[in-house]
Formats: C-alpha cells, structure tokens, sequence
C-alpha cells in the first residue's frame, strides 16, 4: 500500500526483483459490504455508491495514465445486487477507450519491461 501504481521493493536499499502490486482498502468490496455474523457489526454501504467510489477511482486513474485494481471477493460482490456493479464498471471502462485489461502477470511484466 505504499503507492497508486507498481513498483519494485528495495532491499537494503537495493533492487530486489519483487514488484509490488499494491492494494488498497478503498478498491476492495469487502471494506462495503462484509458482515460478521457473530457480531453486532454490520458495515454496509448502498451498491450504488460502491459503484460511485469504484467509478471515481477508476477515473482518478486513468486521467492520471495509471493502474487501478479491484479486490474483490466472489462470496461478497456476486450476489445479484450487487455483480451489476462490476459489469457497470467494466461497461464504464470500455467507453473510455484505450484501457488493459491484465492479469497481474501481464502488468509485472509490462513494469519490468518499462521500468527506468
């Protein structure tokens, strides 16, 4: 979580090999939506304005040429009502045009090609 975009850890102040591909709480439907059951403790947030803060971050980055990267949960997000807002936010992507979509894989090894 020390950046928005990939990089390379350091060790000892050195290159390490090991490129990073940070998350980060605000990307990640759990933080909306998970619920503990033994617990009086219910986050919840409406889906629309899950899709509202993915939708901005994912504008924030591509206005700024970056990464953005969903953590998402197959046990949270793939109800019903709650799928619709990735494939809204996939549909949002698309009709901004020139967007990757990549395995981590694939990102590590375009990093590592353009790395300065």
């Amino acid at each position: 979580m020390a950046d928005d975009d990939c990089y390379e850890l350091l060790l000892d102040g050195k290159p390490s090999g090991v490129m990073e591909l940070p998350v980060e709480w605000v990307r990640d439907d759990a933080v909306y939506f998970w619920m503990h059951r033994g617990q009086s403790f219910r986050p919840y947030t409406p889906p629309e304005a899950v899709f509202d803060i993915f939708r901005r971050e994912f504008d924030a980055a591509y206005d700024e040429g970056g990464l953005f990267q969903l953590t998402m949960h197959p046990h949270i997000i793939g109800y019903r009502s709650r799928i619709w807002i990735l494939e809204e936010l996939i549909r949002h992507a698309k009709k901004r045009g020139n967007v990757w979509f990549a395995t981590h894989a694939e990102v590590i090894d375009w990093v590592s090609a353009h790395a300065e």
